[in-house]
């Protein structure tokens, strides 16, 4: 029993061990609003200690009594070189040591990184839809402006801007703390909106060249109206360019970067799905937002810009919740403990332009993958821009277009949060092949019946009017549908599918064949719809004119993008059966290694028991 006592140092905790270990358990409060907790050293009963500990008492058990004898010896040396056996070093544990404290099922740490990061994420995407349908009212509704603009606005100054920010934030994370990054970054955004709603609107008729850019149009004809738009609309230019980057630099670069800092890989696999669900939350109360305030207009007197008001009211609600993203971040930096992480770290490789699209074009199965990246990237360009002016002929007015816009984010998040729930419903009954296909017919389908309504609009106008409809009303409603299904699919379906194609290639051709498509093909796909029409758009005067072989294009790249998801699931699909036959050979080679390891340990058993009887039996005598 004294063996056994002395024996104690061995699973004791540390002498004089830290005061959180005697503490009683702290409430919620505490455990909310107490600062970035220290790690604290010294063997604990965390789930590895049990573990450790019931391995360690079989193991004992299956000594004889000599053995334990010898164990105990051990435990008292044991004991001995680490100071224990005093009173101090009793195992006196407290109840939140070996059980985390739970709220909903849900460890209280846990919550304290997702619930202010679902908050986050709720107003970063709730400012971004207001954003994004504000940036389109704003380029295609003003004078001497019109969807025409939007090709070259993306090529010509969107994508320079993207690149210049990228080399200056690049810059800036050598030079500044993560947290300064941070606030650095986002409180010019926050910035510029607030001053753009109060300052710069307000200002546009005179800070605007409208006599140039109208002389210039004289000189160069009707088809350089994109063009020249830049240049006569500039603040609302830059305001789009503002919105487009809240979408990519925000979103992309600052929350996802600071979920991967604080979240661990399982609870990033539980909650970050959730976020995707918050986000079409978001986009159906932002949708309602923008549909609000851009009726305020019907309740003004006459001689009041209605847009101004409303552009006020939307831009001082952006600022707010930029105030609010701020002081999250603050909250989340100063309470939220930071998860331990291997300081190993695997080397990326870089490939420049070049590289990537050798890499492209070596394997067949990275080119399928790329070709569905590109085709949707430029089939969405395609009709979407196509869809936006003939939603300025209906809608001239920009109250009446943004309240348009509101009521599509609202179906948008509506159609793809159903879309995500069914998502799942449609891999496992039929698969990946079918399940990446239903993008492009969803596009092909909608594409099909919106240029038809555009090609064939007067024959068809009896039809449509018996449904109460003109042909450019039905082909405003055709398109919405088009842009709503679509975008919900790519969310639901294409992104899942294109990030589960990755899986079964082997780790060189997985990273390197990511890191080509994102180096090319994500660019191409973005702007080389863009570049289309702009050559469209100079050879044939306008966006009109160019409709039929706009619409000749679409139907060539979907059909290119189904004949590569139809080789891509050939080949998908024969990747996963050899990963799977792998396996099934792998475990089958261990059970093999399990059966022959236990016979020889058998044998040394018995060889064992052998050469001790006679020892046992003379002592025993």
């Amino acid at each position: 029993m004294e063996a056994v006592l002395q024996s104690k140092g061995f699973l004791s905790l540390p002498i004089n061990p830290k005061n959180r270990f005697l503490n009683p358990s702290h409430g919620v409060k505490h455990r909310f609003f107490s600062p970035n907790p220290k790690i604290v050293g010294g063997f604990s009963l965390t789930n590895n200690g049990l573990h450790k500990l019931n391995s360690f008492t079989l193991k004992a058990k299956n000594f004889d009594q000599k053995d334990k004898n010898l164990f105990l010896c051990k435990a008292e040396e044991a004991a001995a070189a680490t100071g224990g056996g005093g009173g101090d070093g009793g195992a006196v544990f407290d109840e939140s040591e070996t059980e985390k404290a739970k709220l909903l099922g849900v460890e209280v740490t846990t919550l304290k990184k997702i619930i202010p990061l679902g908050m986050m994420f709720f107003c970063i995407l709730f400012n971004y839809t207001i954003l994004r349908d504000t940036k389109d009212v704003l380029v295609v509704t003003a004078r001497g402006s019109s969807a025409e603009i939007i090709p070259f606005l993306k090529t010509w100054v969107n994508l320079p801007m993207a690149i210049g920010f990228m080399l200056m934030y690049t810059k800036l994370a050598n030079v500044l703390s993560k947290q300064a990054l941070f606030y650095s970054v986002i409180v010019p955004f926050i910035a510029f909106f607030g001053a753009f709603g109060f300052v710069l609107y307000p200002l546009s008729n005179y800070i605007h060249p409208e006599a140039f850019a109208d002389h210039l149009l004289n000189i160069l004809g009707p088809r350089f109206l994109g063009p020249l738009a830049i240049m006569r609309i500039w603040s609302f230019c830059l305001f789009y360019v503002m919105a487009e980057l809240w979408g990519s630099v925000v979103v992309s670069v600052l929350f996802w970067g600071l979920a991967n800092q604080i979240t661990t890989v399982d609870e990033a696999k539980r909650f970050y799905p959730l976020f995707g669900l918050g986000a079409n939350v978001a986009l159906v109360f932002s949708g309602r937002t923008v549909k609000y305030f851009s009726n305020l207009r019907k309740t003004l007197g006459p001689g009041v810009d209605g847009w101004a008001v409303s552009l006020k009211a939307m831009m001082s609600i952006v600022v707010g919740m930029g105030l609010v993203i701020c002081f999250l971040y603050w909250w989340v930096n100063n309470y939220v403990p930071l998860p331990a992480r291997s300081k190993k770290k695997k080397e990326k490789p870089k490939m420049g332009t070049m590289e990537s699209l050798k890499f492209l074009m070596s394997s067949r199965y990275i080119r399928d993958l790329a070709t569905l990246v590109v085709a949707y990237g430029i089939s969405i360009n395609l009709v979407e821009v196509t869809w936006k002016s003939k939603l300025k002929a209906q809608f001239p007015s920009p109250n009446e277009y943004s309240s348009f816009m509101g009521d599509f984010s609202t179906a948008t998040g509506i159609v793809t949060f159903t879309m995500m729930l069914v998502s799942q419903f449609i891999f496992d009954k039929y698969g990946w092949g079918v399940a990446a296909k239903i993008t492009p017919s969803i596009l092909l389908t909608t594409g099909v019946g919106f240029f038809s309504l555009i090609l064939f609009g007067d024959p068809l106008a009896p039809v449509i009017g018996k449904l109460g409809l003109t042909p450019l009303l039905a082909a405003v409603y055709v398109g919405a549908l088009q842009n709503i299904f679509s975008k919900s699919a790519k969310y639901s379906l294409f992104d899942p599918c294109k990030e589960m194609a990755y899986i079964p290639l082997d780790e060189d051709t997985k990273v390197k064949g990511k890191a080509a498509i994102d180096v090319v093909c994500n660019p191409l796909g973005k702007s080389g719809g863009a570049l289309i029409q702009q050559f469209m758009i100079l050879t044939f005067g306008s966006l009109a004119n160019s409709t039929p072989y706009l619409g000749g294009v679409l139907l060539v790249i979907v059909l290119a993008w189904l004949s590569a998801a139809k080789s891509l699931d050939t080949q998908f699909t024969a990747l996963r059966r050899e990963e799977e036959l792998e396996k099934e050979m792998e475990r089958a080679g261990s059970v093999k290694n399990e059966d022959r390891n236990g016979s020889v340990e058998s044998i040394i058993t018995e060889a064992s028991d052998s050469s001790t009887s006679p020892s046992e039996s003379s002592n025993s005598a």
